[in-house]
């Protein structure tokens, strides 16, 4: 049997100095997309309870989108720690046993409680939607009509009553699981910052503002993504309406969009100011102590990790987006570029917490630095590699296309048989 057979992280860990000889890049990059991916979700939920907690009426349409996408990342949200397992079978063992005397088993409840709420906030919203589909499929010929019919008979659960009072007690009951799942979504992903945070071994990781950094940057991740991906949509739909002759309303569209957009850039601006002022107080606050583990830190995030710490999450992913998103006379083409720069320095703010905690030794004499696997050669270079990635980047995509098939998440859907 060879050496990356037994040991996990031997083969994308490069040594330097004195290092222990057991000591490995254990946390690769599926432990990287897994408060990314959980964060995305928290974010998506805050930006939806923009609207039907704090009653932005104008965030309507990219709120409900939101709602809906958010619910299409949950899934994947625990798909980064399934591919890292080495025994992903034994992954049910938290959620049939939960306590809270684990974080990781603490996790399984959140998760499950924040999974509940998102899926009945969602059919309380779109229940008369589902009702009105069933009853405009009743007697449509066709086999993928008859699908749905069945679809919406299981989605309506036996609750048919669309008159307006009971349209106004969906209303109050999705409000109030709105408002409750905000402090729920941002405990499940608190709480990733918190086991990173909790960890004394680790010198990087050991403070106690881990969580709330944690949270801030998801609330932004989340936010820019959904923005990015409602762009993406409704550029998409007026583009076919151009390509149908429908020119007018596609510009009707695109100017609709722009207006949602405005509106919702001022709150991720608001979260990002947040965010960086939270991570630069963590970094001065390491400098002023100056701890017993603060020398060999500085080596790494102002030797080994600067171009990853300073330029690419701080200057290219945090000052240039927020230059961008505060000059005057701003695009929606500007727009996408400082909502892809957002995203990228919230992956790299996990890249140098996760990959960055481990880049030095525990002699304090020595650092690791991690190859990331490109081309696989084995199910374990696969997972913890580039295209293990980029699979749990695509999955939400694709269950968000599957979900929007039945549940509508924008409005120009609504009504369609």
């Amino acid at each position: 049997m060879s050496q990356d057979a037994i040991v996990h992280g031997v083969e994308w860990t490069v040594k330097e100095l004195f290092v222990y000889p057991n000591e490995f890049i254990y946390w690769s990059i599926q432990i990287v997309m897994y408060p990314y991916m959980t964060g995305l979700v928290a974010g998506a939920f805050v930006l939806s309870s923009l609207y039907h907690v704090f009653g932005q009426k104008d965030l309507k349409e990219i709120a409900q989108f939101s709602l809906v996408f958010s619910l299409a990342l949950l899934p994947v949200a625990a798909l980064p720690l399934l591919l890292h397992l080495q025994q992903p079978l034994r992954a049910m063992e938290p959620l049939l046993t939960p306590h809270f005397t684990s974080a990781i088993a603490a996790f399984g409840i959140v998760f499950t409680v924040y999974g509940l709420i998102v899926v009945s906030e969602i059919w309380f919203i779109y229940r008369e939607y589902f009702v009105h589909q069933l009853e405009a499929l009743r007697g449509v010929p066709g086999f993928w009509n008859a699908q749905r019919r069945i679809a919406y008979t299981v989605l309506t659960y036996g609750a048919r009553d669309v008159s307006e009072e009971a349209v106004i007690v969906d209303h109050k009951a999705a409000k109030i699981l709105a408002a409750i799942g905000i402090p729920v979504a941002c405990f499940l992903h608190g709480y990733a910052g918190f086991i990173f945070g909790s960890v004394k071994a680790n010198a990087l990781w050991m403070s106690p503002l881990m969580p709330v950094i944690f949270i801030m940057s998801a609330v932004v991740s989340g936010i820019a993504l959904c923005m990015l991906t409602y762009i993406v949509i409704m550029e998409w739909q007026a583009f076919r309406k151009r390509r149908q002759g429908g020119a007018q309303a596609a510009g009707d569209l695109k100017g609709a969009e722009k207006e949602i957009i405005s509106k919702a850039s001022r709150y991720l601006l608001g979260f990002l100011i947040a965010a960086i002022s939270l991570e630069l107080l963590d970094l001065i606050f390491r400098g002023y102590t100056a701890m017993k583990s603060w020398d060999i830190l500085r080596s790494v995030m102002y030797g080994k990790d600067f171009i990853n710490i300073f330029v690419l999450q701080y200057t290219l992913g945090n000052l240039v987006p927020f230059v961008l998103l505060i000059l005057p006379g701003r695009t929606i083409k500007r727009t996408v570029v400082a909502l892809l720069l957002v995203l990228f320095g919230v992956f790299m703010m996990r890249w140098n917490v996760v990959i960055g905690g481990q880049a030095f030794s525990l002699s304090f004499a020595g650092y690791m630095h991690y190859h990331i696997p490109v081309i696989p050669h084995s199910l374990e270079t696969f997972k913890e590699g580039v295209f293990g990635a980029l699979t749990v980047i695509a999955t939400p995509f694709v269950l968000f296309w599957l979900i929007n098939k039945f549940v509508p998440s924008l409005r120009r859907d609504i009504g369609e048989v």
